[in-house]
């Protein structure tokens, strides 16, 4: 199979395995509940993954109501994924600021086609939460990072095994809890010989955006040197 094949195919078998979610907390799965949100995965992984090539994996904390939780394409909202990509949807075109930054990045490397010939972006989590009508990330409280880490670890496990992703590094975007957890992980499972951690895009968008620029260079500077 393709590497869009085989995404394709894990990401439609990750249902099967979700686990059962503490009591407030509820999952978003844009796969499972909008036609619409698998035919856009469908067209992007035909459109930048039919190959057989190895990619290196980035990976974020869980999707968002606003970008991937719609998508299902990582940090991709629907107006970066028709003005980016060239996908069109239904959907709102509603920017979210964690896109906004990482498509500044894939046109500063070199556009979709360079960036995603050689990147897979993704989540430690494949899918999201929300909790009280709000995102929610699987290390915010104990219980769910235990209900979620089987199926992280699935998640993972699946990705290297059987859609040639590649072990020599892996890229973490978040420098704090989510870079912690999935190095604590991969102490015990060997996934990846190293990760690298970035800053998180919602972290640089939110708290650092008169340097925006600086950040750009500095993903280059560590995405490049592979």
């Amino acid at each position: 199979m393709t590497v869009a094949q085989s995404i394709s195919t894990h990401f439609l078998n990750l249902a099967d395995h979700m686990p059962k979610l503490p009591e407030g907390v509820e999952w978003l799965n844009p796969l499972g509940e909008i036609q619409e949100s698998r035919d856009i995965f469908q067209i992007f992984l035909e459109k930048f993954y039919a190959d057989f090539q190895p990619r290196h994996l980035i990976m974020g904390i869980n999707p968002g109501r606003f970008g991937g939780g719609i998508t299902n394409v990582a940090f991709t909202d629907p107006l970066h994924l028709e003005k980016e990509l060239g996908i069109p949807s239904s959907f709102p075109k509603k920017s979210e600021l964690s896109a906004h930054f990482v498509y500044q990045v894939i046109n500063a490397y070199g556009g979709p086609k360079l960036f995603y010939d050689q990147f897979f972006v993704t989540s430690v989590c494949p899918f999201g939460f929300v909790k009280n009508g709000k995102n929610y990330n699987y290390y915010d409280e104990k219980p769910l990072q235990k209900a979620a880490t089987p199926f992280i670890e699935y998640h993972l496990e699946a990705l290297i095994e059987r859609c040639n992703m590649d072990r020599k590094q892996c890229f973490c975007l978040g420098e704090g809890q989510n870079y912690t957890f999935l190095q604590q992980l991969n102490a015990q499972k060997g996934y990846f010989q190293k990760i690298v951690p970035l800053s998180h895009p919602r972290f640089i968008m939110q708290y650092k955006r008169k340097s925006v620029d600086i950040y750009v260079e500095k993903y280059l500077e560590l995405l490049g040197a592979l």
